[in-house]
């Protein structure tokens, strides 16, 4: 019989459970053998509801199980760097949820421990394995955008604070919407482009209804006094290539309702993500065409099915460490625009 890959999980708590244990648990080739959280209780409830033998509340006890080649990395984003580079050393392949980390500083770092220790690093960006996202990247593939050379890729939130957690709070979270959803729609858009470089970055970051009594909150009601992060940015990317992107992303903002989407101009033709369509000049007319009869899927799932292939097949995972810090590095120029009130020149 087959050997399962064993998987161990980082922070058991909403994403663990959620989607991450239930997503390895559809494997086949796969057992979830270890739990670690700070909580305790948190622990033993994760691992007697998905019937799992170990917990820990020290995670590095739990990487010294050599049973366990995979580790899902599920932890609040300041955690995100030392919970992978402890894993990447102990010789254990890692899924971290998105972002890769606070900043491109600690990215990096994770990036290159990888890389040092011979294991594989990817990113939870499952937006790319929505079944729009994988509709749209055949299209793509097959040529009918031509050459992209502009973007305009929105997460937009009309009031969506969140009043849970730490999301408000910048030195446990590294930002606020841009860091939260916006990343999600830009590395989305990235790769249905094709991973253009990035060379400059300018935006702006404000904070108009955050820190504010009052304000209508639809997500539950945040503390304004510890509000810490912006509720709009706004960024341009300008690529290697001569392409542009433009980046939205708001937790609140008076807009007319929640939007996550892209567009994204190519020489032969456009598209939009949600609904997926397709937007091109053939036989002598403008047509748009909207994909229907799409297969359902479960896209942390998907993700998690696909990273376990690459471990098993020893391929690229679908989101690479490279390109999930390219996000945080636009992320990251972003924030600096605003605060020098310049462009912001990428290496």
């Amino acid at each position: 019989m087959e050997k399962k890959i064993g998987v161990g999980i980082i922070g058991s708590g909403g994403i663990a459970q959620g989607v991450h244990i239930p997503g390895y648990q559809k494997l086949d080739n796969v057992e979830v053998i270890a739990v670690a959280d700070v909580n305790p209780a948190v622990a033993e409830a994760a691992a007697t509801k998905f019937n799992i033998p170990h917990y820990f509340t020290d995670y590095e006890e739990m990487l010294k199980l050599p049973e366990i080649q995979v580790v899902s990395v599920c932890t609040p984003n300041y955690l995100h760097r030392d919970a992978t580079i402890a894993a990447c050393q102990a010789g254990k392949h890692v899924l971290c949820e998105k972002p890769i980390a606070l900043n491109a500083r600690e990215g990096r770092e994770m990036v290159q421990v990888a890389r040092a220790n011979g294991v594989k690093l990817t990113v939870g960006y499952n937006s790319r394995c929505s079944k729009e996202a994988i509709a749209l990247k055949r299209f793509v593939d097959d040529g009918l955008l031509g050459e992209p050379y502009y973007a305009r890729a929105q997460a937009l939130r009309r009031r969506g604070i969140p009043g849970w957690g730490v999301f408000t709070q910048k030195d446990k979270q590294g930002g606020g919407p841009l860091i939260d959803i916006g990343v999600h729609i830009l590395d989305l858009t990235l790769y249905l482009m094709g991973h253009p470089k990035p060379v400059s970055v300018s935006g702006i970051s404000t904070t108009k209804f955050g820190t504010r009594e009052g304000v209508l909150g639809l997500m539950g009601q945040w503390d304004p006094k510890t509000y810490t992060v912006e509720d709009f940015a706004v960024g341009l990317v300008k690529f290697e290539n001569g392409a542009a992107l433009v980046l939205e992303s708001s937790f609140c903002a008076n807009i007319e309702r929640d939007v996550m989407d892209a567009q994204i101009l190519g020489t032969k033709g456009g598209l939009s993500i949600y609904p997926p369509t397709i937007m091109r000049e053939e036989s002598g007319a403008l047509t748009v065409t909207h994909l229907t009869s799409l297969q359902e899927i479960q896209s942390h799932g998907e993700q998690i099915r696909r990273f376990i292939e690459a471990v098993v097949n020893d391929t690229e995972p679908l989101v690479t460490g490279e390109q999930a810090l390219m996000v945080a590095e636009i992320i990251d120029a972003i924030y600096e625009s605003q605060e020098t009130g310049r462009e912001v020149l990428l290496k």
